[in-house]
């Protein structure tokens, strides 16, 4: 059987850790990043031999809570902490992008072999439980020449907490007042019809055995796995296939009405620009203000500074949009915060 590239991956990079680092940063969180993280700390280990990463892919909210327990060194998530969590450990965090990814509904019709397409209220009701049959009209009538069955639609969703989940509910809550005002946006929601699945292998798995089932993966799990990934009509009215290009394009859309004084914890779903998917976000690093280990805040910003700059041509490949060129400055002014003892590590850290 061939070994998936995040097993290789993970494989590699445990025999490239050397025996004896000198500064060793643990991280944990989301799954979505995961293989592009792996991929960083291989490919930086090999060329700073005296620091150790290590990244645990247990789920956003898994991130959250172990970075706030302060039982690792950095956390990522897809979804950004609420304020009373950020209140709860004194302010102490910066929400760092480091790339972007998609949410892309994909269904199992096997005798459909078109892209289906879907505007943003027809994917609000079916999540709804409104729309019951894949022959109904208004998925025909964006669909023109595309022989739809007259069968049941069974809505697949994830079963739990995600970031995954966060960014399709965030998006269905900005398109459908009927959703936001019953459902709402969140990691885990209490979705109104379907069957969960956990995590995308989940979904997947649930999809695959249901005929006539609509669920959603990110974009990168559904490329590798071939999934089909159905177009959605976006805020200007254009039906985007989702691909990187798309992605990165939400993101310079939404982001050009963010000032630079940005947390950057700004949702890009439904964002302006003809050219941009409108199911798309930022995933996050968590890092400290305020660090007491100078030498582990110091290769942190380095390693996150890296990842921020060379590391962003690696991203493609793995199928993950790069981070809009734009966001740079912002991001450098985020790490020069920075602080271990007191003092900012950036002028050690950087360049």
């Amino acid at each position: 059987m061939t070994k998936s590239p995040l097993i290789a991956l993970a494989a590699a990079l445990t025999l490239a850790a050397p025996a004896a680092a000198q500064v060793k940063l643990n991280g944990a969180g989301a799954t979505f990043p995961n293989i592009i993280y792996q991929d960083w700390m291989l490919s930086y280990n090999k060329a700073h031999p005296d620091v150790q990463l290590n990244y645990q892919s247990i789920g956003s909210g898994g991130g959250i809570r172990q970075f706030s327990d302060g039982t690792v060194d950095f956390g990522a998530t897809d979804a950004p902490m609420k304020d009373s969590s950020i209140t709860a450990i004194n302010g102490n965090v910066l929400h760092i992008p480091t790339v972007l990814g998609g949410d892309v509904p994909t269904y199992n019709l096997p005798e459909v072999k078109e892209t289906l397409r879907f505007t943003p209220d027809v994917l609000a009701d079916i999540y709804l439980g409104k729309i019951t049959k894949w022959s109904d009209a208004r998925i025909t009538s964006v669909n023109p020449g595309v022989k739809l069955p007259d069968a049941d639609i069974v809505v697949v969703h994830r079963s739990d907490g995600s970031g995954t989940s966060f960014i399709w509910t965030d998006y269905l809550s900005k398109v459908s007042s009927e959703w936001e005002q019953k459902v709402g946006r969140g990691t885990s929601v209490n979705w109104p019809v379907g069957l969960g699945g956990k995590g995308n292998e989940g979904v997947t798995a649930t999809l695959k055995q249901t005929p006539g089932a609509i669920g959603y993966v990110e974009l990168g799990y559904a490329m590798i796995n071939k999934l089909p990934a159905g177009s959605v009509r976006n805020k200007a009215g254009k039906f985007i296939t989702p691909g990187l290009q798309s992605i990165t394009a939400a993101a310079a859309g939404a982001m050009s009405a963010v000032g630079a004084g940005t947390d950057f914890r700004v949702s890009i779903t439904n964002p302006d620009g003809d050219k941009a998917y409108p199911i798309a976000s930022f995933t996050w690093l968590l890092l400290h203000k305020q660090y007491d280990d100078a030498a582990k805040a110091t290769a942190l910003v380095k390693f996150v500074w890296w990842a921020e700059t060379e590391g962003q041509a690696r991203t493609e490949p793995l199928g993950y949009a790069p981070l809009p060129k734009q966001l740079r400055p912002w991001v450098e002014a985020r790490l020069k915060t920075i602080t271990a003892g007191g003092k900012p590590v950036w002028t050690t850290a950087a360049r």
